[in-house]
């Protein structure tokens, strides 16, 4: 048995045509729709990037006890007990941020690995002299700083399809398949970056969209700022184009895969997974991006499909409530033959796709320090900080990084040696207080909707007896993920 995962970044679901979008060209993600199981209610756990990876390798959340980091010397990681249980683990990746200090102990995890350079100011090409200016908005514009000046550099490098990143990516995962096709026991995940922002990609799927992309010469847009909008109609339209033409061409390498699993008959023997760790707001809410706001159903609500062989379930919905980064390490092992770690939360979803069978009744989403957010896929609770100071709230952890820096010396001052909790493993690990590294959404207080009578989440619904349910449910997955006791107080709650 084989199995490949394909995981992007930051792709919303809402422009894909298995989820009713009718104007993005990506033909293959319909074709892998009528392969495979299409979930309706995938939602995630920890975000943004790494968090949702350290859910990938453990099958629990982590939000709730650091913020961004590396794995821990405590966790498990699925890559490495597949490994160690005979079956080789094969990462190829363009993701930069595995290669900075809150990223650093991921991709060891995995039995062999590939990496490729140059996505979102990756510090990658070195030159001195500053690039040309382009005439820019957004982020785009802001060529004087890392990492927009350095984006600018290593687009110089990247002129054609074949010396972008997502490219290479692809051929070296398909070089893969190639090459061990005939052997069984192995696992491959292929994890691009993209469709994550600066929305760059070639000339030929940008042509895809000339209807939305009408002024070659107006100002390059295609890195917003995080926030809110405050462009015209025409720039976030162009916007919006950019992000469909590297959406177009996720696709086509997606497709490539596909291409591959046809050519050498893999789909008897092979599980195919496709997803992404969160979305991205193109506009809606009049909002660009994600964290800095609620965890609306854009970024919140994600594209995700399973093909597995046991059952050969394809072309079907599922209804069920599933989470991609802690459900499908759990799958793995299952599929593999494998005992689950005692401490995974994550469920494995062979009965889900086999026949639609509930694994859970409600998912806790969300990212270190802000809302606590749960559905129960008719409904979305999310709850915010009970005071504007977000506190208490600390960092438990023995690996002390940020995303690409170590904790300085003044969050260590206080920092005591503290008894962990119990995935931990008896460890006593480092507590620090937390603050300010990401946005509190102190703001927008607690936030409840009726996604089948508000599926865009517009109206914010007041009704006390579904938000005491929704609390039940919040409390209770807080409970079974051992959250910290300073956690119920900053979000005012009874444990």
């Amino acid at each position: 048995m084989k199995a490949i995962m394909v995981m992007f970044d930051s792709l919303n679901r809402l422009m894909l045509p298995p989820y009713g979008c009718d104007w993005v060209h990506a033909p293959n993600f319909q074709r892998l729709a009528e392969r495979s199981a299409t979930f309706e209610n995938s939602y995630v756990c920890s975000m943004p990037c790494m968090p949702a990876r350290r859910d990938l390798h453990t099958g629990r959340p982590n939000f709730l006890h650091r913020s961004w980091g590396p794995l821990e010397p405590f966790d498990a990681s699925v890559p490495r007990m597949l490994s160690e249980g005979g079956v080789s683990s094969h990462l190829v990746s363009d993701h930069q941020h595995y290669w900075e200090a809150g990223g650093a102990t991921y991709h060891t995890q995995y039995s062999t690995w590939q990496f490729f350079r140059g996505q979102e100011g990756d510090v990658w090409m070195g030159q001195v002299a500053d690039p040309p200016k382009p005439n820019a908005h957004g982020r785009n514009a802001d060529n004087a700083r890392w990492p927009h000046r350095q984006d600018l550099i290593n687009r110089q490098f990247m002129r054609r399809l074949e010396d972008q990143p997502q490219y290479k990516t692809f051929a070296a995962g398909i070089d893969f398949i190639r090459r061990n096709s005939r052997d069984d026991d192995w696992f491959l995940q292929i994890e691009t970056f993209d469709p994550h922002e600066p929305f760059f990609t070639q000339r030929m799927y940008q042509d895809l969209y000339r209807d939305r992309l009408v002024d070659r010469n107006g100002p390059l847009f295609d890195w917003p700022s995080y926030g809110t909008v405050r462009e015209s109609d025409e720039l976030v339209q162009q916007c919006r184009a950019h992000y469909a033409a590297l959406v177009s061409m996720c696709d086509a390498s997606l497709g490539n895969v596909l291409d591959e699993m046809d050519r050498l008959d893999l789909w008897d023997d092979t599980m195919l997974m496709v997803w992404t760790d969160h979305g991205f707001l193109l506009g809606e809410h009049d909002m660009w991006a994600k964290v800095h706001m609620p965890w609306y159903q854009e970024m919140a609500h994600t594209p995700f499909f399973v093909w597995d062989p046991r059952s050969g379930v394809q072309s079907e919905r599922r209804t069920c409530l599933v989470q991609p980064s802690l459900d499908l390490g759990p799958t793995l092992l299952e599929f593999f033959g494998m005992e689950r770690d005692e401490y995974m939360l994550g469920h494995a979803l062979g009965d889900v796709v086999a026949g639609d069978q509930p694994v859970r009744e409600a998912a806790l989403f969300g990212h270190h320090g802000g809302q606590v957010n749960v559905t129960d896929g008719r409904y979305v609770y999310m709850r915010g900080p009970a005071t504007e100071t977000n506190a208490p709230l600390h960092n438990y952890t023995l690996m002390p990084t940020h995303m690409r820096s170590a904790f300085s010396p003044d969050e260590l001052q206080n920092a005591e040696f503290v008894p962990g909790f119990s995935h931990m493993r008896e460890c006593n690990v480092l507590r620090t207080e937390a603050g300010g590294r990401w946005p509190s959404q102190c703001q927008y207080g607690h936030l409840l909707f009726d996604l089948e009578r508000d599926p865009n989440e517009r109206s914010p619904l007041s009704d006390a007896a579904v938000e005491d349910r929704m609390i039940n449910h919040l409390v209770k997955l807080m409970r079974a993920c051992d959250a910290p006791d300073e956690q119920y107080v900053r979000l005012g709650l009874n444990p």
